[in-house]
């Protein structure tokens, strides 16, 4: 059935922010929309999209046989001729659809978004519209028709990637690397009546689809975004669209390898890899459970979703470290997850230390960490009638006009998430959004920051500099200039101060060889070096006591990105 006259309403939305140590909102980022039915989301779609709250992201296409970065890598460590020519040697003999479905819902999720075509322009399905596609591979399937036919089969809503920009295709503006090389020639209309041809065979032929989750729209202004957003709607107008099809139209923002800031107006999705990279590569490492769970925890507190990404490997099979994270994720989704799906976030708002999610008459407290014996609260505008511990246990609940006091047993806290239901008297979202402090601030936050290169965009140096990874908003970021991956951050903290943990948050993996050092007299002392500053970095050591601290990236393989750069004092042993 073509989705021209579909009226299936599938689901979808949400997207973008910070982590929660400052005021910025998740849809910031969202330009404002026109005045126009097709402008909007439907209403019924964008709300079942929340409730599912969890989704796996696929990454996969001819780059995996490579061993190298999709798209990306493309005219940077694999020339061009030699990266266009992957595809040739695509076989994946043991690709099944059905085994990634079944992954997607053994992990607790509820949702699929699959890489249709990527920034290397090569199309996954059977398209009429370029040669350069899967069906000429050795593999030759359509992967999208085999994937939103095991999907439909079993019940699971498909959204599809679509990248709007294409850096192998003629008529488009950009080429490789990274979309940083103009054509000598390119018909910008010409490329615009490829891509509308294109997205309308993935919605008519595989549809309805959850959403279209657009990416990196070069030269796609505004105008042209929102154009993009009207053309899809025309097609299935129940049709989710995210922050990327040009001058941030679209209907839910989509911070990346991050976590959005807390945001009850604007729908947002953060995106992240269960791994290094998005598509697979040999020598990528699996996140830890616990930076996998506590992601999708804080998402749901700041009132998003989470889109989690996973990479299969040449032959078609999702790597079986992955499967075991996904599994474990799935085991807790089972027991906890009602404390997750068709939640809202809040109405705490999220702390280092905090996330919570409520729903009808229950707020659900995750207690990420135990800084101190007794948690403590701000007052909560209605009256706890019972409390237990969700994660098994028992909970010692006080509540008094000064706020709540929390007490439980070491033994019955636990490493990732204590979780706490409250049942209270009247509906938990009728509450305004409750500020907690976060506990432990970074030393570093707010403090003064200097760097050896800073991106320079048209004069704007602010924008990227080192103070940007200083500000504890992580939707800001010091980057070096185009063609420097090798630099280093210093920060400045007024006066000698002692820190023992540092934790750096980057959106991406940053430097093959990094150090962090810290002024001794004239003298830079190095106290931990290593590879590859992975999302969700954070270290302890011995105090060490120093004034000026230094962030050095010895060695890249692309510019450093850095979100935010923290120190933190020791703990009172009081």
């Amino acid at each position: 059935m073509s989705a021209r006259r579909s009226v299936r309403r599938f689901l979808m939305a949400s997207g973008a922010a910070v982590l929660m140590t400052g005021p910025v909102q998740a849809g910031e980022g969202l330009a404002p929309k026109p005045d126009a039915p097709w402008a909007k989301p439907d209403a019924a779609a964008l709300e079942a999209w929340q409730d599912r709250r969890f989704g796996m992201f696929i990454h996969w296409g001819p780059c995996v046989v490579g061993d190298v970065r999709i798209s990306w890598s493309r005219g940077g460590p694999i020339s061009i001729e030699d990266y266009d020519q992957l595809y040739k040697k695509l076989e994946a003999p043991k690709f099944d659809s059905e085994a990634w479905v079944a992954a997607a819902k053994a992990a607790g999720m509820k949702y699929i978004v699959f890489t249709s075509k990527h920034h290397d322009g090569f199309s996954m399905w059977d398209t009429k519209q370029s040669d350069y596609k899967v069906m000429n591979a050795p593999l030759g399937r359509d992967v999208v028709k085999e994937l939103s036919e095991a999907c439909r089969r079993e019940g699971m809503p498909l959204g599809l990637y679509y990248s709007v920009c294409d850096w192998h295709h003629p008529d488009f503006p950009r080429t490789s690397p990274f979309g940083a090389t103009r054509r000598e020639t390119s018909d910008m209309p010409a490329y615009r009546r490829y891509l509308e041809a294109q997205v309308t065979e993935l919605i008519e032929n595989y549809g309805p689809l959850q959403c279209l989750w657009f990416d990196v729209p070069q030269d796609f202004n505004r105008k042209m975004g929102w154009e993009n957003v009207k053309f899809v709607r025309g097609l299935q107008p129940d049709i989710l669209i995210n922050n990327r099809a040009g001058g941030n139209a679209g209907d839910f923002a989509t911070p990346e390898q991050k976590i959005g800031g807390f945001d009850m107006e604007h729908p947002w999705e953060t995106c992240m890899t269960v791994a290094r990279g998005w598509s697979w590569r040999s020598k990528d490492e699996t996140k830890p459970l616990k930076k996998c769970l506590q992601s999708l925890v804080q998402a749901a507190g700041g009132n998003g979703n989470f889109l989690f990404n996973v990479g299969p490997r040449p032959d078609g099979t999702i790597e079986p470290e992955h499967l075991e994270r996904l599994r474990e994720m799935g085991g807790w989704m089972k027991s906890h997850g009602e404390s997750i799906y068709a939640t809202r976030g809040g109405p705490y708002m999220p702390a280092k230390h905090l996330a919570s999610t409520r729903k009808g008459n229950t707020i659900y407290l995750h207690i990420l960490d135990w800084p101190e014996e007794v948690l403590s609260l701000p007052p909560l505008p209605a009256k706890v009638r019972s409390s237990r511990l969700l994660t098994g246990g028992e909970v010692s609940l006080k509540q008094s006009d000064t706020g709540l006091e929390i007490r439980i047993a070491k033994e019955d806290r636990k490493a990732i998430d204590t979780i706490v239901a409250l049942e209270i008297d009247r509906p938990a979202m009728e509450f305004e959004p409750i500020p907690v402090k976060s506990l432990n601030v970074p030393i570093t936050e707010g403090k003064k920051g200097t760097a050896s290169s800073v991106r320079n965009i048209h004069g704007n140096v602010t924008r990227y500099s080192a103070n940007s990874a200083l500000d504890g908003r992580d939707n800001t970021r010091w980057t070096t200039e185009l063609g420097d991956k090798s630099a280093w951050m210093e920060v400045d903290l007024g006066k000698e101060m002692s820190f023992d943990r540092a934790a750096i948050l980057v959106s991406g993996p940053t430097g093959e060889r990094f150090a962090l050092e810290y002024r001794k007299g004239k003298e830079w002392v190095v106290f931990h070096e290593g590879k590859d500053i992975e999302p969700g970095f954070d270290i302890r050591f011995d105090p060490i006591t120093a004034r000026f601290v230094r962030l050095n990236i010895l060695e890249s393989s692309r510019e450093p990105s850095v979100s935010e750069f923290q120190l933190f004092a020791p703990k009172s042993k009081d």
